[in-house]
């Protein structure tokens, strides 16, 4: 949105929600419990990755050549790429923000709690331009496995469908984020990063 945080308030917009991003993570877990369009297709796409890793897992079972332990092998590699793949998801989220009209992009990361952000300051998002950014690295890697998985041969299908796995509950915090707007879907929310104090403001002024 063409819009400065300062003049949010001239807009129509009124203060909704502050999230200090130390507190990513219960914030996270309140809206994915809320039962949303976005936390539901978060849930679905996580039994159809365990589903895809399940029937990878037994198919070929009654062959006399059948290996569980090389299975569990390709599916742990799946398993550590989805990890390097994690600055790549970010760099996505980044581009995707830079599409939207975004300038002063930056990355946030806490290792202990493990999450990892995709910043652009003061850069006022609504919640289409923020659809887009949430869900660009999981569309786009996603859809990439997808394609992969039809590429490559035998024990190969567990390491992508270990990536997927992997990569899928990792994006909880794109859809607990998208949770919170959904679940505030009667207002017109907007949102933006203040870099410099560590906290994301939410903004909304009724439909």
């Amino acid at each position: 949105m063409n819009i400065n945080p300062s003049d949010l308030a001239q807009h129509g917009y009124v203060a909704l929600d502050s999230l200090g991003h130390k507190e990513l993570v219960p914030f996270i877990r309140t809206y994915m419990k809320k039962r949303t369009l976005f936390s539901m297709l978060y849930y679905l796409a996580n039994v159809i990755a365990f589903g895809l890793t399940g029937y990878l897992f037994v198919q070929g079972v009654h062959s006399p050549a059948y290996d569980m332990g090389a299975r569990f092998s390709y599916f742990s590699y799946g398993l550590a790429i989805a990890f390097a793949l994690v600055p790549l998801h970010e760099y996505i989220h980044v581009l995707a923000y830079r599409s939207q009209g975004a300038k002063n992009t930056s990355y946030d990361a806490n290792i202990r709690k493990f999450y990892f952000m995709a910043l652009a300051d003061k850069f006022v998002a609504s919640k289409k331009e923020f659809q887009v950014v949430a869900l660009a690295p999981f569309v786009f890697l996603s859809s990439a496995l997808m394609v992969l998985l039809f590429l490559v041969n035998d024990h190969w299908t567990l390491t992508i469908a270990g990536v997927f796995v992997a990569h899928t509950a990792m994006c909880s915090g794109d859809f607990g984020l998208l949770s919170y707007f959904e679940f505030h879907k009667e207002k017109e929310v907007v949102t933006y990063d203040d870099v410099k104090v560590g906290v994301s403001y939410f903004f909304c002024k009724t439909k």
